[in-house]
Protein backbone atom coordinates (compact mmCIF):
# COMPACT_ATOMS: atom_id res chain seq x y z
CA UNK A 1 0.00 0.00 0.00
CA UNK A 2 1.37 3.72 -0.55
CA UNK A 3 0.43 5.85 1.66
CA UNK A 4 1.41 9.99 2.03
CA UNK A 5 4.11 9.83 5.04
CA UNK A 6 4.97 13.13 6.72
CA UNK A 7 8.19 14.73 7.20
CA UNK A 8 10.00 18.06 7.51
CA UNK A 9 12.31 19.53 5.74
CA UNK A 10 15.84 20.29 6.39
CA UNK A 11 17.26 21.53 3.40
CA UNK A 12 15.95 23.34 0.30
CA UNK A 13 18.12 23.03 -3.17
CA UNK A 14 16.20 25.38 -5.32
CA UNK A 15 17.99 24.85 -9.13
CA UNK A 16 14.88 26.16 -10.75
CA UNK A 17 11.02 25.97 -9.91
CA UNK A 18 10.12 22.19 -11.26
CA UNK A 19 13.64 21.17 -10.09
CA UNK A 20 13.22 22.34 -6.83
CA UNK A 21 13.70 19.45 -3.93
CA UNK A 22 14.56 18.81 -0.42
CA UNK A 23 15.92 16.90 2.35
CA UNK A 24 13.15 15.54 4.67
CA UNK A 25 13.53 13.95 7.56
CA UNK A 26 10.96 11.28 8.44
CA UNK A 27 12.23 10.13 12.14
CA UNK A 28 15.29 8.70 11.55
CA UNK A 29 14.88 8.45 8.08
CA UNK A 30 16.16 11.13 5.37
CA UNK A 31 15.04 11.46 2.02
CA UNK A 32 15.72 13.58 -1.23
CA UNK A 33 11.83 14.52 -2.13
CA UNK A 34 10.47 17.20 -5.01
CA UNK A 35 8.70 19.76 -4.28
CA UNK A 36 7.41 21.21 -7.25
CA UNK A 37 3.86 20.92 -5.58
CA UNK A 38 4.42 22.79 -2.76
CA UNK A 39 6.17 25.90 -3.66
CA UNK A 40 5.56 27.56 -0.53
CA UNK A 41 7.51 24.99 1.81
CA UNK A 42 10.70 25.92 3.31
CA UNK A 43 13.00 24.68 5.58
CA UNK A 44 11.70 23.73 8.69
CA UNK A 45 7.79 23.14 7.57
CA UNK A 46 6.04 20.10 7.06
CA UNK A 47 5.11 17.87 4.34
CA UNK A 48 3.29 14.83 3.17
CA UNK A 49 5.36 12.82 1.02
CA UNK A 50 3.91 10.34 -1.41
CA UNK A 51 6.33 8.26 -4.17
CA UNK A 52 8.95 11.17 -3.69
CA UNK A 53 6.73 14.22 -4.00
CA UNK A 54 5.49 16.55 -1.81
CA UNK A 55 1.65 16.72 -2.00
CA UNK A 56 1.12 19.22 0.06
CA UNK A 57 2.51 21.12 3.46
CA UNK A 58 1.20 20.71 7.34
CA UNK A 59 1.12 21.65 10.50
CA UNK A 60 3.50 20.00 12.80
CA UNK A 61 0.76 18.68 15.29
CA UNK A 62 -0.94 17.27 12.18
CA UNK A 63 2.41 15.44 11.33
CA UNK A 64 3.15 13.71 14.85
CA UNK A 65 -0.13 12.20 14.75
CA UNK A 66 -0.52 11.01 11.02
CA UNK A 67 3.17 9.63 11.62
CA UNK A 68 2.23 8.15 14.68
CA UNK A 69 -0.60 6.42 13.41
CA UNK A 70 1.41 4.79 10.57
CA UNK A 71 3.89 3.71 13.05
CA UNK A 72 1.04 1.85 14.79
CA UNK A 73 0.10 -0.03 11.27
CA UNK A 74 3.45 -0.52 10.76
CA UNK A 75 3.45 1.35 7.89
CA UNK A 76 6.82 3.41 8.05
CA UNK A 77 9.28 0.95 7.06
CA UNK A 78 7.01 -0.77 4.78
CA UNK A 79 7.06 2.84 2.59
CA UNK A 80 10.60 4.35 3.85
CA UNK A 81 12.91 1.34 4.60
CA UNK A 82 14.26 0.88 8.04
CA UNK A 83 15.76 3.47 10.32
CA UNK A 84 18.98 5.02 8.82
CA UNK A 85 18.19 4.29 5.36
CA UNK A 86 19.19 7.79 3.78
CA UNK A 87 18.53 8.29 -0.08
Amino acid sequence: MCLAIPGKVEAIDERSPLERSARVRFGGIAKTVNLAFVPEAKVGDYVLVHVGVALSTIDEAEADQVFRYLEEMGQVEEELGPPGAET
